[in-house]
């Protein structure tokens, strides 16, 4: 195992990166972070932490240089930066031309396409006009090639009276799934080759947001659906190559056939129940793949849902946390605060995680927690 005495250095000081660090604490494991907010989630947990962008050349590379490991926590960085890094001799995971491939979602999508991953059928578009001339394609969803995220450039064109809400820049438009269940599978891979796999997750989104709402593990699904996400999964981190951890989200059609929708080479909403319902968490997990060490057992432990807790609707201001006392009278709920003063409508304030060996009562616990606890402002 390598010594404690490597710092790793993490691009992006947001909730993913404060819950990599609790983990990390657990090892003494020295973690440097760069963002560009002064007030990010990280700045009183990590050893050194940086004010700066992540998409500026200059201010990527200077941070790398006191860092022995480099890793993300989003995807949107300076990969010219990180391969420079990484030339000199610094280990950059997920690879820097890895996250270029999946900072553009057109190139991941011609990426499966090449390796004969299975994925909805797409046209590359330019512009919006581009857009408007394969209309005959539709239904379908246009997707911005690059700086879509959390539900962000993404538009549903069910009908030619959509088509005014087109992107007007390079994206692509792909087919509409009339799917049964979207899944998550995570992958994890070390630089000595080791590669290990959670079980599928299935999720739940908010119906305006674009946002995952709820989650539960184990997916209900077969067990022959299950091994085909799993090893679909194996396959991507494979071809890809990619040392870290990979959130694979997934389509399951009503046919039983399984697509990728797209990929996450970091820590993702998809993995938050893993720290109280696996035996590994995925941020542990990140940790031991980027840092080379060996990697732990992602079975699950017990049946979780995870609920996001999403500023409410009409409040933008200083955070208050409402119903988080009636919340922890219940056995088995596990609240997580990302340490975000200010709420505004939709943003992921936190997380909390509930489990039950009984997977009815854990689906009406859920509901119940989701119903209670709302992020508002004065």
């Amino acid at each position: 195992m390598a010594s404690q005495s490597q710092i790793l250095g993490v691009l992006g000081g947001g909730q993913l990166g404060r819950m990599l660090i609790q983990s990390a604490i657990n090892y003494n494991q020295d973690i440097h972070i760069l963002d560009p907010d002064p007030n990010a989630p990280c700045k009183d947990l990590c050893q050194k932490f940086t004010v700066g962008s992540l998409k500026d050349f200059d201010t990527v590379y200077a941070f790398g240089q006191d860092c022995d490991v480099i890793t993300v926590e989003i995807e949107s960085v300076n990969t010219e930066a990180l391969m420079k890094l990484e030339s000199e001799g610094k280990q950059v995971y997920p690879q820097p031309h890895i996250l270029k491939l999946i900072q553009d979602k057109r190139e991941q999508k011609q990426f499966y396409q090449q390796h004969a991953i299975p994925t909805a059928e797409f046209i590359l578009t330019e512009n919006k006009e581009e857009v408007i001339h394969n209309k005959s394609f539709l239904p379908a969803v246009n997707k911005l090639g690059k700086e879509g995220y959390d539900g962000r450039g993404v538009q549903v064109l069910r009908s030619e009276a959509d088509l005014d809400n087109a992107f007007d820049a390079p994206g692509l438009l792909e087919k509409l799934i009339d799917f049964d269940k979207e899944i998550a599978v995570t992958v994890a891979r070390n630089a000595a080759g080791e590669l290990t796999v959670y079980p599928a997750v299935e999720c739940a989104f908010h119906p305006t947001a674009n946002l995952v709402e709820f989650l539960f593990a184990p997916a209900d699904i077969s067990e022959e659906v299950e091994e085909k996400a799993k090893e679909i999964a194996k396959d991507v981190i494979l071809k890809l190559g990619m040392v870290g951890i990979l959130a694979v989200e997934m389509f399951v059609t009503k046919e039983g056939e399984i697509l990728v929708n797209e990929i996450a080479p970091r820590p993702h909403n998809s993995g938050h129940h893993t720290i109280e319902a696996n035996f590994t968490s995925q941020f542990e997990q990140h940790l031991r793949s980027v840092m080379n060490w060996p990697l732990g057992s992602p079975d699950l432990r017990c049946p979780a849902a995870m609920i996001n807790l999403l500023g409410e609707e009409g409040f933008t201001g200083p955070a208050i946390v409402e119903g988080q006392e009636t919340a922890l009278a219940e056995k088995g709920v596990y609240i997580h605060l990302y340490g975000k003063k200010l709420t505004k409508p939709f943003r992921k304030m936190g997380h909390v995680t509930v489990l039950d060996e009984d997977v009815t009562k854990l689906k009406a616990k859920a509901m119940k927690i989701k119903d209670l606890i709302k992020i508002k402002s004065n």
